[in-house]
């Protein structure tokens, strides 16, 4: 879930070094943003299973620790979540997805280190938790921004679906990676590949060409001022509203569904850190095929039309999930969550698409950052309160309740009238 907008009136074909016919896959710097984007994103969602797993495997973490751990790392989100935007905004942004990514890969790396020497520990991984965090944030918020410069205005729409469908493919296929990787190679090794791939990122971001538009400076206004600009921006517009309200709840139980679904697969079920890696890549393929088609649907239904029919359509798919259990009954697992992030990544191309389109360009770190802060902070609310339920109900029961709250934002937007009839939204610059 993210945003941008085009600027029509300052960008030519030459400053992108070729025509905006030319495809967005042969466009170096497009490639180059895109390719960072893949590995920095499935690097933070290595992490997100590969960490809790380290804990659960090295230090025998028990569920209530692995739920507040998963809550650390999300817990940058609140804390500088709505800064972060209007650093964004009075700076340039290639150089904050750099250090972001050096960041997060060295205290990474800092795990297996600490692990060879015997000298691993919980507040260790509590600290490390907390700074993949801080770069997160920083490099979130800044790469949805800098979609502008990669690539032609025609494009964006294109370009902002690629980004959300990397991130939805990275948000279950990262886990399962993670979860093959701790099976491999352990848990403490894992993490050094995913730290060296935080630094590949780096260097990929480090080879694009295209001149960054420099940053606005005339008029440098109090922190809260341009930050109170970006929350009215976003409740201002009665779509973005929705859909931020939407996003915050569909965080706040995937926040619980990520304490809980680790617990629940190894400790309740019995499977191994590779199976679950599997089922989690088996997920993953629903979001590739939303991925696929999110494009192209929205293009023939339309922005409003598809966001209703993805979340009407998502309901039976929630159903499945709390059936799922030993042998066969996985496939309830896999079906159900799947078929969810199929209509999940189309829900979310429509709506990130509709707000590219109607939001104006010097705005879109503080919005970003608005939406981030709305959702990715209720995250470490769902994984705390996860992993203190699974403690008092158990996992199974805990499930249940998960799959119930997943229906909630779901049938906010299918409930809300005049969604189905949205008119398509014009550029705003």
């Amino acid at each position: 879930m993210t945003d941008r907008n085009t600027q029509t009136a300052d960008v030519g074909p030459d400053e992108f070094g070729e025509s905006e016919s030319v495809s967005l896959w042969r466009n170096h710097d497009f490639l180059h943003f895109m390719s960072a984007d893949v590995v920095s994103q499935i690097g933070t969602q290595v992490t997100l299973i590969a960490l809790p797993l380290a804990a659960l495997v090295a230090l025998d973490a028990d569920p209530f620790q692995i739920g507040l751990l998963n809550a650390v790392e999300m817990m940058a989100f609140v804390f500088f979540g709505l800064p972060v935007g209007v650093w964004v905004d009075r700076m340039w942004r290639r150089p904050i997805q750099v250090v972001a990514d050096v960041l997060r890969g060295a205290a990474l790396l800092s795990i297996p280190i600490a692990w060879a020497f015997d000298a691993l520990t919980l507040t260790q991984m509590f600290c490390v938790a907390a700074a993949i965090g801080v770069g997160t944030v920083f490099f979130d918020v800044a790469h949805m921004s800098y979609l502008p410069t990669v690539v032609p205005p025609r494009e964006v729409t294109r370009g902002a679906g690629a980004l959300e469908s990397v991130y939805q493919v990275a948000k279950l296929g990262g886990p399962g990676l993670g979860g093959l990787l701790v099976q491999a190679l352990g848990a403490p090794v894992a993490l050094l590949v995913d730290g060296v791939s935080y630094l590949v990122s780096a260097l990929l971001l480090g080879r694009i060409r295209a001149p960054e538009q420099r940053p606005e400076v005339t008029e440098r206004r109090r922190l809260r001022v341009e930050i109170a600009e970006g929350l009215r921006c976003v409740a201002g517009n009665r779509v973005i509203r929705l859909t931020a309200v939407n996003g915050a709840l569909t965080m706040l139980f995937f926040g619980a569904w990520s304490a809980i679904s680790v617990v629940f697969m190894i400790r309740e079920l019995g499977i191994s850190p590779g199976t679950y890696g599997l089922l989690l890549l088996g997920v993953a393929a629903g979001g590739s095929l939303g991925a696929m088609l999110a494009a192209r649907v929205i293009g023939r239904t339309g922005t409003g039309r598809t966001m209703w029919w993805a979340s009407l359509l998502s309901l039976p798919a929630i159903g499945l999930i709390p059936f799922s259990g030993a042998g066969w009954a996985m496939a309830f697992f896999v079906l159900g969550a799947g078929v969810f992030e199929l209509f999940s990544c189309v829900f979310n191309v429509a709506q990130f698409s509709y707000r590219l389109k109607v939001l104006p360009q010097h705005l879109h770190g503080r919005v970003n950052a608005t939406m981030r802060f709305l959702m990715w902070g209720a995250t470490p609310i769902g994984a705390v309160l996860g992993g203190a339920l699974i403690e008092v109900i158990g996992a199974r029961q805990t499930l249940w309740l998960v799959a119930i709250g997943f229906t909630l934002p779901q049938l906010l937007i299918v409930l809300t009238p005049g969604i189905r009839t949205l008119p398509e939204p014009a550029s705003a610059d």
